[in-house]
């Protein structure tokens, strides 16, 4: 009897155990589903269970990295399909994750701003360039899709350029020069032979020791300078702040004229990270030259890896209501103190001191003049937002308890000060466009009046577009700083 063949199996392809991208990209301040299948793969008959371990695994290894950039992270399913709840909070950047298969930095995250980019930007031009993104010393992230515009790193780089040139100092180097007086050591032989035959008595040949500019290191300054400015030109419309970085390239390449631009090779480079006893503009000044000639960039820019970064953007927003505050207090001759200089800080005399939990109230802006104090709270909050869009009683408990804190947080600040009229205003960001609608429907100002027989206390809601310039803004507050007491 003829037997039959047996007929091979059919070839089975295994789901990959990486995903091909390896970062994801959510905004902050909001809560984003990322399927676990699609981002970290799976093994075996039970693709699901396997990649819900290792989401599982993946932030287990990943915690404190997560927590630095106040990302919480938990493990669920969605219809059945296993992934991760991300909760993103006030901080923006991009980090590296550990693999739970191979325990290398395979996978990243990037939280970008839910506004935006460009209106963060005019936001850093405005404030300065106070608050920059902070370059983190971690591994790189694998490549991700280009949605950070590359004048956030521009801002960095040349930042630390600037800073760089400022603490270069000079040395010593040896020079050989034709003077009119001797210096040095002279080659009475060349001078005897060849100037003085050609009558040229006026020109002696020296070699002498001179304090001079480490003319290596300019030369690569220079040339890094150059580059971002060729970036910057050559990329899309960006408003303000690469008008402001474009005019800071051309103060650099001002002042480092008469030096030629000269890419620094690997070696040199190298040389300057293993110089002792430099200060810390210097090490992340080279480090910024690095980052140009290796062509990186921030979250995958370039076609290499990116680098891992961070931006509160809390302390961001706060500096932007600084500069609009400061814009009212030269309009109306109010004195400003601002929280980050510990001007604002008010001391809490607990008894027994050791039963006492706060030991200080700081408010972020206080704002006086005669008879009047305004304290403003900034909060990079969606509460403002939400409370507008769905109600009071639309909005979830846990927002609700969320605002009720920070309004009894500004009734706290009131209280600190003695003054004929007091306003708390909790400041809140929204977009342009928003912004300026609300504008017409004036309800950029929502108050109310709290009873006190003493004083005139006012709580207040305040919203402020995350971009533009100040001075719209600023006239808001300017209107209520000059309302006659009553």
């Amino acid at each position: 009897m003829r037997r039959r063949r047996r007929r091979p199996r059919a070839y089975r392809r295994r789901s990959p155990s990486r995903a091909a991208a390896g970062t994801r990209v959510v905004s902050d301040c909001s809560e984003t589903f990322v399927p676990a299948v699609d981002w970290l793969g799976g093994l075996g008959a039970d693709v699901r269970g396997n990649a819900e371990r290792r989401a599982e695994d993946l932030v287990r290894l990943n915690h404190g990295l997560l927590s630095d950039l106040q990302v919480r992270a938990r493990v669920g399913r969605v219809r059945g399909d296993p992934g991760l709840h991300v909760e993103a909070g006030s901080r923006v950047g991009a980090i590296p994750l550990r693999s739970p298969v191979t325990g290398r930095p395979d996978f990243g995250l990037v939280v970008t701003p839910r506004f935006p980019w460009s209106g963060v930007g005019d936001l850093l031009a405005t404030t300065g360039f106070r608050i920059v993104p902070e370059l983190l010393p971690l591994p790189e992230l694998p490549q991700s899709e280009r949605r950070i515009p590359p004048w956030v790193l521009s801002s960095v780089v040349l930042q630390r350029l600037e800073r760089l040139l400022e603490a270069s100092t000079r040395r010593f180097t040896t020079v050989e020069a034709d003077l009119r007086a001797p210096r040095g050591a002279v080659d009475w032989t060349a001078y005897a032979s060849a100037r003085l035959p050609r009558g040229r008595a006026l020109e002696v040949p020296c070699r002498y020791p001179d304090l001079r500019d480490d003319e290596r290191l300019r030369s690569a300054i220079h040339w890094t300078v150059r580059r971002h400015r060729d970036g910057l030109l050559a990329a899309p419309a960006g408003g303000r702040v690469v008008r402001e970085l474009l005019a800071l390239c051309e103060r650099l390449l001002g002042r480092l004229a008469g030096t030629p631009p000269v890419p620094p090779g690997a070696r040199l480079r190298a040389a300057w990270h293993r110089t002792p006893f430099v200060p810390r503009a210097f090490r992340e000044g080279i480090a910024a030259i690095d980052w140009t000639a290796d062509e990186r960039g921030l979250a995958g820019l370039s076609d290499l890896a990116g680098l891992s970064w961070r931006l509160d953007m809390a302390a961001f927003f706060e500096a932007w209501v600084e500069a609009i505050t400061a814009w009212v207090a030269t309009r109306t001759g109010a004195f400003l103190r601002a929280g980050r200089e510990e001007r604002t800080r008010v001391s809490l005399d607990w008894r027994p001191r050791r039963a006492g939990s706060q030991r200080s109230l700081l408010p972020d802006l206080v704002l006086s003049r005669p008879g009047l104090v305004v304290v403003l709270d900034a909060k990079y909050k969606r509460h403002a937002a939400d409370i507008e869009r769905l109600g009071w009683s639309g909005v979830a408990d846990r927002l609700r308890e969320e605002h009720r804190a920070d309004l009894l947080q500004a009734l706290a600040y009131s209280s600190l000060y003695d003054a004929e009229r007091i306003v708390s205003l909790l400041v809140y960001p929204c977009g342009v466009e928003r912004w300026r609608e609300l504008a017409r429907r004036r309800r950029v100002l929502a108050r109310a009046r709290v009873r006190s027989r003493q004083r005139n206390l006012e709580m207040g809601l305040l919203a402020v577009p995350l971009g533009g310039d100040p001075t719209e803004p600023g006239a808001m507050l300017e209107q209520l700083v000059r309302e006659p007491l009553s």
